[in-house]
Order: structure tokens, then sequence, then C-alpha cells
């Protein structure tokens, strides 16, 4: 049997992951990624529940994720004075173990150098399927054909656009934006640290409006509601004023908070999305993490680009080289753990649209019953499905 040539767009999250499943059990896999570097640092993710425990274990990486791990962080919401409302644990935010999302990449990035080929700083431009394979068109290295196209390149997908269709097909906002900025958070003489390790970050609410400040999920966290998207995806300065639009004439430490983001070297702005997928196959390519199955915040997208790559390798080598057959497993196995992704939205969570919702929400963190159970619900869906055995290196 001819060795099965796979290109998979994106280095993140699910491409290594994928590569390096795919690689270890005889495939020829490249992985392109648009980006010049791997990135290092960013936002905080998290694992959840045995499912990912699981997973985690049989990629052999569980030991180092929880060496590299940050420590958990409470969320302290307050008002315009500092005084806390309410207080939101880290455990309903952060899951069992959480590590920054670079630090995760470098991982898997690291476990998949072996099995792959990784060109950076380049990006497909043009997809052709026939009967023989996909003809593929970069924006720098030569054209050349594989078997199979798999996007893990985000929920701004090039993958999805250039086989499926475009984008506002399959991508839904809400209203909702947010913004994610390093450097200092301005939280002067206020307690960032328990005696424990465990962490502490600020948020402050005002209606359709969210500034949380000091997290390990970013330094600074900014969500809020806005008519439409009045900014440009590829210019970061009017990026920056559509945010600073959103939050003028907001109190406490926000306008600081604002000034901080203006000089720092890493920020990135972006629509609250999901997806609203239930098949991510189309012919000879197939969609794997935020790509096919994003909702933003949702706080189960790392852990569901990790299965998806599972399921997905595991299908293809057991279909042994039938991607037809595979894929559709693939779509008939990620259908219900996906689900989370279609239905979500953390948009009028972190950001209420009045005074009324906003102490509701708190509310709910103040009282024990209310707290277990969306403690419940979180497990549950992260715990809901178990993972098929394949037999794979």
């Amino acid at each position: 049997m001819a060795t099965t040539k796979v290109l998979i767009s994106g280095a993140s999250i699910a491409g290594p992951a994928l590569a390096r499943w795919l690689g270890r059990n005889g495939f020829d896999v490249t992985v392109v990624e648009k980006a010049p570097t791997a990135r290092p640092g960013g936002q905080a993710v998290d694992f959840k529940g045995r499912t990912h425990h699981a997973l985690l274990t049989r990629m052999g990486i569980l030991d180092e994720v929880h060496a590299r791990r940050t420590a958990k962080t409470d969320w302290r919401m307050v008002d315009a004075n500092d005084h806390v409302n309410a207080v939101v644990p880290g455990e309903f935010i952060g899951g069992d173990v959480e590590i920054l999302r670079g630090d995760l990449a470098g991982i898997l990035l690291a476990q998949s150098a072996a099995d792959a080929a990784y060109v950076f700083d380049d990006e497909i431009t043009a997809i052709t399927e026939s009967d023989a394979g996909v003809d593929v068109a970069f924006a720098r290295r030569p054209d050349e054909r594989f078997d199979l196209v798999i996007g893990a390149d985000g929920v701004h997908s090039a993958v999805r656009r250039l086989a499926f269709g475009p984008e506002d097909r399959y991508v839904e906002t809400r209203g909702f934006y947010y913004a994610v900025a390093s450097g200092q958070a301005p939280l002067g003489d206020l307690e960032t640290r328990l005696p424990d390790g465990r962490g502490i970050a600020y948020g402050y609410n005002e209606p359709g409006r969210l500034a949380l400040l000091g997290g390990q999920k970013a330094p600074n966290l900014f969500v809020f509601r806005a008519e439409r998207p009045d900014y440009d995806r590829r210019d970061i300065a009017s990026q920056r004023a559509f945010l600073e639009s959103a939050f003028a004439g907001a109190g406490w430490r926000v306008p600081a908070a604002l000034e901080a983001s203006r000089a720092a070297s890493d920020f990135y702005l972006d629509a609250l999305a999901r997806t609203r997928m239930t098949s991510f196959t189309q012919g000879r390519a197939a969609l794997v993490g935020d790509a096919g199955y994003a909702n933003t915040l949702g706080g189960f997208g790392t852990g569901l680009a990790l299965i998806g790559a599972y399921v997905l390798a595991g299908e293809l080598i057991a279909a042994g080289g039938d991607h037809a057959a595979a894929f559709a497993a693939y779509d008939r196995r990620m259908r219900k753990p996906t689900k989370i992704a279609r239905t979500g939205n953390a948009g009028p969570f972190l950001a209420p649209p009045s005074t009324g919702r906003i102490r509701m929400r708190d509310w709910t963190f103040a009282n024990p019953l209310m707290y277990r159970t969306m403690m419940w619900m979180t497990d549950t869906f992260a715990t809901d499905d178990s993972l098929p055995d394949y037999p794979m290196r």
C-alpha cells in the first residue's frame, strides 16, 4: 500500500497533535504554518476530567503538562471601589490543569518534530481536488500534490474557506468581541497571589463590558458587546481603536488598562465566534480543532482539539488508507463531543447586558447550590464521552 501523503495547515495545538499520531503510524506528513515561528506564551488553556486525562496519558505528555502548568487563578469580581462582589473559583475557570497555550504548543511541536516536516512562514492559497489527490498552491513554496489536506488553522480557517465555502456559511458571531494584551496589569497594591500560590485576577463589569486584569488567561482581557465589527482584522491600529471606543467612559482601572494595552507587544482582537458544523469533512479535506468546532472562550476548545486529532488519526489508521470511510467515522464520532461548541456563548456570561444580569451572575457564585450545579454541568460536558481505543503507536 502506498504511503498516504497528508498536508496539515496550522502548527498550534491540533496540527502538531495530529502530525504526531499520523507520522508515528506510517503517514507522510507536512505541516504548514503561516506564522514565521512557533508562538510562545499566549493565553492559558486547560484540561478537565477523565477523558482529557486519559488522552494526555495516551499521548505521553501528561507529566510534562503538569510540570509546566500554571497556578489556579480565582477571579474576584469587583465594583469601581475594588469591593469584591463575588469570587469565581479557579476550578471553574481553569479545569484540573492549566498551561499556557505557547507552552503546550512547544510540547507538541517537540513531540512531533521527528514525525512531520514543518514549514513556517507560508500558507495555502488554493486547493484543487481530483481523483488522484489534492493539488495545493502555496504563497511561497512550489505547488505540491497530497492525498489529504487537513485544516487545523483556527476559526478563520483557510482550508475551510477553500474546500468547504465562505466563512460566513459556517461561523456565526453574536455581537461580542474580545481583546487580549500582554504587559503589566494596572492593579497597584491589590493582592495578586495567595500564600498557597493560587493567583488572583480582578474583573470589573459594566453592562455589556468586562475588563479582567492579572489573570493567567491573559494579563489584560477585555470582553464587550458592539453593534458591528468596526475594525480591520489585518490592522492592529484599527483593532485598538475599536477596543478603546467600546470602553470609552468606563470606570475603575479600565483607562489605565487600555493605556497599558497600547504599548503591549502582544495584542489580539476578534469576535467571539462559534462554528455551526456537524460534518467536518469534504472530499479529501477535513477540519480539526477550532477550524471545525470553535467556541471562543467557551472553555472546551483545547481539549476538543486534542480529542479531534486523536479520533481523526485513529480512524485514518484503522481504515487502512480509505479516507472516505475514515472521514465518515470521524464525523460520526465527533458529532456528540462537539455539541458544546455549537450551543454555548460565553459573551453574556462574561459581559452581561444589564446591571441586574451582572448581579445575577455574581450571585450564582455566592450561592453554593448554584455553583455546584454549574460545576456539575461543566464536568459532564468534559467527561461526556470515552475515547475509542485505536490500535496505533
